[in-house]
């Protein structure tokens, strides 16, 4: 998460120009009907977003105006759907405004940073995943839960040191040549924490999730021969 002194105000501008439109999507092809006529679709929503303002809560201020806390938004993404994923980030964000753990004014960026680009990483590899339409429920746990997790930290990271590195208004340190790896101290856990997540509803309650194909990964396997 980024200070809204760190940054320039072009570029919260440009941050409001695109979490505001996203926003405006989501809301639009956010399923209303099912979720007001399910109640287990509500205390999905609900407890998420609740999850996610406490994960949120558990972060690591400098002094420099950046804090560090685990994203989470993967396993959002395969347990909501692209479109309450990102109304329930939305939600927790406000939250986080609210008590004044966050700016407003980079509320815009920070939402493309950490709520944006991890729900579009993962709902590219559940995409390239559901195209290959393997069998092997591991697949599923390994390229939609770990490895989208591992490359949404690694998109963050990524985009927010090059805005931090085009605004110019926060001092790099001097360590940025070994920053590569630190990267593993941030990637590793970020991918372990969603994709134990996934691993456990996939286990446990493989309904909730809504982009997993029950049917495909939890059907009895066939021989050649007994395949229709």
């Amino acid at each position: 998460m980024i200070g809204a002194e760190l940054l320039s105000p072009q570029t919260l501008a440009a941050g409001w120009l695109i979490y505001v439109p996203v926003s405006v999507w989501a809301v639009s092809r956010a399923p209303w009907v099912e979720l007001f006529t399910d109640s287990r679709r509500q205390h999905l929503l609900f407890g998420t977003v609740l999850a996610l303002f406490l994960l949120w809560l558990v972060r690591r201020d400098f002094d420099t105006g950046v804090s560090y806390h685990f994203i989470g938004m993967t396993a959002v993404t395969l347990l909501l759907d692209w479109p309450l994923a990102i109304l329930g980030g939305l939600f927790a964000q406000l939250a986080l405004v609210l008590l004044g753990r966050q700016d407003l004014t980079a509320v815009g960026v920070n939402g493309v940073l950490l709520i944006v680009l991890p729900v579009l990483v993962t709902e590219c590899c559940a995409i390239l995943v559901e195209r290959a339409q393997p069998r092997n429920l591991f697949v599923y746990i390994f390229c939609s839960g770990f490895l989208a997790a591992a490359l949404s930290a690694l998109a963050c990271l990524l985009l927010g040191l090059g805005l931090l590195w085009y605004d110019g208004l926060f001092a790099m340190p001097f360590w940025l040549e070994d920053f590569i790896g630190y990267l593993w101290l941030i990637i590793f856990p970020e991918a372990f924490i969603n994709g134990m997540i996934v691993s456990a509803l996939v286990v446990f309650s493989p309904e909730w999730l809504e982009t997993f194909n029950r049917t495909r990964y939890l059907s009895a396997p066939w021989n050649d021969d007994d395949e229709p």
